[in-house]
């Protein structure tokens, strides 16, 4: 990235004079009827960034930087690091300009994003594990071949393309209140931001991250971007684990407030665009319209025109399994119990009897040939959290001791699929959560690792369509006092990893 600084008002230059419609479309602006119906705060718009070529805004910020390049550097060609919408951005943008164009991607890289990209006739360059080897690769490459590398965020010329957004925007909608924009690395909420603000002020521009990867509003606490580590991969379009230096500068300037949302918020607002348009975003696609429902909620929004961005909709189609399965629990029209109850006969009976006339969509249980016993129950809600709230009073009315699991995490994606064990006395487990690459070889690779080193002793993955696959491992450590053990064998592990040991779910079913 250059190290000029830019104004506002230079940055509001650069997107009135970015040509990006050679490669990119002036996508429509549609109006979600049954969602502003339902939320009551006047009209709901989706910017529908899915019509582009690649189905991405991404094109946009692509395109622009590389109409910048010089002569000779276009004939030198460019190179970039991803295996998403930037990587296909990069590969149209070349091929309408005549540029050579080489894209690294990491091995894991499914087969699908390759062909995608290699449709547009870029050269694909597969190399190392993840994606910071590969953007490492890649600056090699630029300096060896004399390529220009195409940054995915954080450049002022891949800001001002997807800027544009809001140039449009503003041309489509009249009296707009509020944008709600998403947030990976910056470069889209940047864009739009600073353009929006120096124009119209009065305008509030809300940016939106997906919870497992807030690396701008963890830049803003801490005064710089920062590596906030692990990062969940669901919205994988966001899934940045550092804001960019010069996105965050504008972020930091121009937005009015940023708001978090879980994978189940994310999932709820995939299918309130499902319901009224019948496209289906990708995770970080929905992100924008989730954060709109939560910021409704939570803080409120006057009556008024309120627009959300639709920035891609690539989207594997297994991921579709996942989001039918947690979109009502992002909607709170399901709760997640975990119970104890009387390990006697009648004891499901009283159960269903205790929460009354409603109607239990899930329901997990096996003996533990003691007194008491643990289950796993899913219950319709109407009337959301306060109706949850009634049910646990109802159940612990009656004796039984309950915890609210709706926002675990851990139980939606494992535990629900492992009820039915405990330790023994003697045994020691400590519980770890890895990301796999969705990919031949990965599982075996790290049970290689694992091989005469440690004993697993509770392990579980599903398939989910994702890029990266969550991975429960239990690791038992009766032999190992101190951890010294497992602590040098993570250490050889290049998987990421948290430890989950202490989470509740995991304790009551399966410790």
């Amino acid at each position: 990235m250059s190290n000029e600084v830019l104004s506002g008002q230079e940055y509001l230059r650069k997107i009135l004079l970015a040509r990006i419609y050679p490669v990119a479309r002036l996508t429509p602006l549609h109006k979600l009827e049954k969602l502003g119906d339902k939320l009551g705060i006047g009209k709901i718009y989706l910017k529908r960034e899915d019509y582009q070529t690649i189905h991405s805004f991404k094109i946009r910020g692509a395109y622009n930087k590389m109409r910048q390049l010089s002569p000779d550097q276009r004939a030198c060609g460019v190179v970039a690091a991803s295996a998403g919408n930037h990587a296909q951005g990069v590969a149209l943008s070349a091929k309408n300009l005549g540029t050579r164009a080489v894209i690294v991607m990491p091995t894991t890289t499914p087969d699908l994003k390759v062909d995608a990209v290699r449709r547009f006739g870029a050269e694909i360059v597969l190399f190392g594990d993840s994606f910071n080897e590969a953007y490492e690769h890649a600056k090699d490459l630029a300096k060896k071949q004399g390529l220009t590398m195409i940054p995915p965020y954080d450049d002022p010329d891949v800001i001002a393309g997807q800027g544009t957004i809001a140039h449009e925007v503003m041309g489509q909608c009249n009296d707009i209140d509020t944008i709600f924009v998403q947030i990976g690395g910056g470069g889209l909420a940047a864009g739009v931001a600073v353009y929006i603000k120096n124009l119209m002020p009065n305008v509030k521009v809300i940016g939106v991250e997906a919870e497992g990867s807030a690396c701008m509003r963890a830049a803003i606490d801490a005064g710089s971007p920062c590596d906030i580590g692990f990062v969940s991969h669901f919205a994988d379009g966001v899934a940045v684990s550092r804001a960019g230096d010069e996105t965050f500068r504008l972020c930091k300037e121009y937005l009015d407030d940023i708001i978090t949302c879980s994978n189940d918020e994310i999932c709820a607002a995939m299918k309130d665009i499902f319901d009224d348009t019948r496209a289906i975003a990708e995770p970080s696609g929905a992100l924008s319209l989730a954060g709109l429902k939560k910021y409704a909620r939570t803080k409120g929004l006057k009556e008024g025109n309120h627009i959300a961005i639709m920035s891609g909709a690539n989207v594997k189609f297994h991921t579709l399994r996942m989001v039918a399965e947690r979109c009502d629990v992002g909607e709170m029209a399901e709760g997640i119990l975990s119970v104890e109850i009387p390990e006697v006969k009648g004891s499901f009976l009283k159960f269903c009897e205790a929460i009354g006339n409603r109607h239990v969509t899930e329901f997990s249980y096996r003996v533990h040939r003691q007194d008491k016993a643990r289950i796993f129950a899913s219950i319709e809600l109407t009337q959301g959290q306060s109706e949850l709230n009634e049910i646990c009073a109802s159940l612990e009315h009656v004796g039984y001791k309950v915890t609210d699991l709706t926002s675990d995490t851990l139980s939606k994606d494992h535990i629900r699929y492992m009820i039915g064990g405990h330790l023994t006395a003697n045994e020691k487990e400590r519980l770890f959560l890895f990301e796999f690459p969705e990919s031949k070889g990965a599982l075996n690779e790290f049970l290689t690792q694992l091989a005469g080193t440690y004993s697993i002793s509770l392990f579980h993955f599903r398939i989910s369509g994702l890029e990266y696959c969550s991975v429960l491992c239990g690791f038992d450590v009766s032999n190992d006092e101190n951890g010294e053990a497992l602590k040098s064998f993570l250490g050889t592990i290049k998987y990421p990893y948290i430890e989950v040991t202490d989470n509740v779910a995991y304790q009551q079913f399966l410790c």
